[in-house]
């Protein structure tokens, strides 16, 4: 495939061409020539859209599919097509399906299933069998077979031994665990934050607490342990706090947090709406507040759509019984561009490459293109129309948005909207 895109403006730290406008030449997959109004000698296909700018393809470090055993969640066909239009080029695959992706043949499975499309599937193995939090799975198979990472989606470990001897044992070829923290005991039946709201309601509540001590035991072990840890999704000022001690002291310690985070509050859950019943769950203001902070200081690493379909029938039902979770690929753009300027909306929603070892390619000729195509302005409502997910389960259902995604190229594919 030959294309040109025209009057695209970079926005790309690591490129020469960042915030320049540009033509882009891209020839068979890759960045031949970057230059002001490049001849068509070729009879290239000519993309030119209003106010385009580029970057780096996008990565999110946490997406649910369904597939194998809930496709009618959603499959990895759709979910992969959901993704490059919603602008991301790759995404980490939790591994919350059914059967769990807790060996290598299903790391396989997986892979083989995302042949072929423009957005990358990059899945991560559980951490124990079956996730069940008792016996860790054969954790090296996995990395030879393409696992980027190992944890057990919104299973936070008990058992610290457990954490203790992966954390060591994964050292030996560079993995990467995932470790994400609340506290059983802690959290106990709670399903919503312990604040004025929870009360109110007469919900139970999750005390930050539930989050924070679990974190402090996490980095305690990783400061014994060494080696790399990720804490993903991370919803209290205090956890800000303690990771940017954590890496003061020098450890290996990554963070993410999740868009619905830094946008909204536990106020949502005021009407027993279950589009707003997360994992963690919706925090306050306060908290809200420093979670952006620790995105301008770079505390926290990456931000993540952390997007889980659920079906409706899991969905649609008392607060208490209804399952985490919330749909987010489509709507994660717009959203952080309400909160966040361009330029770190951009670097936190490529950074996590790095640390899941993912290749990261700038936007500078000769190099493969791995590109996002989006409009920085405009607003516009969130809308039923605007889910292409098949679970419709948005907590971002009618909340005003900043900018448009255009599309991807990617793995020598043009997806556009």
């Amino acid at each position: 495939m030959k294309i040109i895109i025209r009057e695209a403006k970079i926005i790309d730290s690591e490129s020469p061409f960042h915030n320049k406008t540009v033509d882009l030449l891209i020839v068979d997959s890759s960045i031949k020539k970057i230059g002001k109004s490049l001849t068509n000698s070729e009879n290239s296909k000519e993309i030119k859209l209003d106010n385009l700018h580029i970057s780096q393809g996008w990565f999110d470090s946490s997406v649910s599919l369904g597939e194998p055993g809930f496709e009618d969640r959603e499959t990895i066909a759709n979910g992969l097509n959901v993704a490059a239009r919603s602008g991301f080029t790759a995404i980490a695959l939790q591994p919350n399906s059914f059967p769990i992706i807790d060996n290598q043949s299903q790391i396989n499975f997986v892979k083989n299933k995302a042949n072929g499309f423009a957005t990358q599937l990059f899945p991560i193995g559980a951490l124990t069998k079956n996730s069940e939090c008792k016996d860790m799975t054969e954790l090296f198979d996995m990395k030879n077979a393409g696992a980027v990472a190992f944890g057990d989606y919104n299973k936070s470990l008990d058992n610290a031994n457990l954490l203790k001897i992966a954390l060591q044992y994964v050292q030996d070829f560079d993995g990467l665990i995932i470790a994400f923290s609340q506290e059983s005991n802690l959290k106990g039946s709670g399903v919503a934050n312990e604040s004025v709201v929870s009360t109110k309601l007469g919900l139970k509540g999750i005390p930050n607490l539930a989050e924070e001590l679990q974190i402090d035991r996490n980095l305690f072990l990783l400061e014994y342990t060494g080696g790399k840890l990720h804490i993903p999704t991370i919803s209290t000022a205090k956890s800000v706090q303690l990771i940017k001690e954590a890496k003061a002291k020098g450890l290996n310690v990554t963070c993410s947090v999740a868009v619905h985070h830094l946008v909204l509050t536990d106020k949502k859950i005021e009407g027993f709406d279950t589009r707003y019943k997360v994992s963690p769950p919706l925090r306050t203001e306060t908290d809200r507040k420093a979670l952006i902070a620790g995105i301008l200081d770079n505390t926290i690493d990456m931000i993540t759509s952390d997007h889980n379909p659920i079906d409706i029938e899991h969905k649609k039902m008392e607060f208490d019984l209804a399952k985490d979770g919330t749909i987010g690929l489509e709507s994660a753009f717009g959203a952080l561009l309400t909160v966040l300027p361009l330029e770190k909306v951009i670097e936190k929603l490529t950074a996590g490459k790095t640390t899941f070892g993912i290749n990261k390619t700038s936007i500078i000729e000769g190099e493969k293109a791995n590109i996002t195509l989006f409009n920085p302005e405009g607003k516009s409502t969130f809308a039923k129309e605007n889910i292409l997910s098949k679970s419709k389960n948005s907590a971002f259902l009618e909340i005003e948005m900043k900018g448009k995604v255009y599309g991807i190229y990617n793995q020598g594919k043009l997806i556009l909207n």
